[in-house]
């Protein structure tokens, strides 16, 4: 049995697209190829990835599949992906996996680069702005399109910061402010310009 912890989300499907089984899904992998070269996944109800509650003392509510086909669309669905499953033929095939989110073990994930890493081993780290401890990683927002439907890939992710005293603090995770990031240690070293955490910190505090 592989805890709720082990497992990572690829995508969450929204709905049938097209007539022969094919689903509209939110991407949450920056690699959508991996569909191609390892298109063995599983399928199982939203959250089970990040509740234990969910996920519960067995693997009853995972269902192996693999995909068929896949392909980015344009337009107002443009940033997420269309998958198409081996045995999904119908429309009320793809119905019934709306709701669903693709996952794979934590071992099936790809290798990034030294100075990258993914969204889930961020959570929970430690920021240091150079050898002055921050705050912990609650939370990561990605820059997006006005309508919401595709992630700007030319803006740097904010880190959402918890700090020591309780407030939030918003730092831009760029490549120009990062030192080191250990996700082993859980820890995160930059070199912020000056007046940056101070400026962010206040505007992520509500107006009185």
């Amino acid at each position: 049995m592989k805890s709720a912890q082990q497992w990572v989300v690829l995508a969450h499907i929204l709905r049938p697209q097209g007539r022969k089984g094919e689903v509209l899904a939110d991407l949450f992998t920056d690699f959508p190829e991996r569909f191609e070269k390892h298109p063995h996944i599983w399928l199982a109800p939203a959250g089970f990835a990040e509740s234990p509650a969910i996920n519960g003392s067995s693997d009853s509510l995972l269902q192996t599949a693999e995909v068929a086909e896949y392909w980015l669309p344009v337009g107002k669905n443009a940033g997420r992906i269309v998958l198409k499953f081996t045995g999904a033929e119908t429309i009320e095939h793809a119905e019934k996996l709306a709701g669903k989110e693709v996952v794979v073990p934590v071992t099936e994930r790809l290798q990034l680069d030294a100075d990258a890493a993914y969204i889930s081993d961020l959570i929970g780290c430690t920021v240091f702005n150079r050898d002055i401890p921050i705050g912990t990683v609650e939370d990561v927002e990605f820059a997006m399109t006005p309508d919401g439907s595709r992630r700007l890939e030319d803006a740097a992710p904010l880190l959402t910061i918890t700090s020591f005293e309780g407030d939030e603090i918003l730092i831009p995770f760029a490549k120009a402010y990062l030192l080191e990031l250990d996700t082993a240690q859980k820890a995160i070293r930059m070199a912020l310009p000056d007046g940056l955490v101070e400026v962010n910190q206040s505007q992520a505090q509500p107006s009185k």
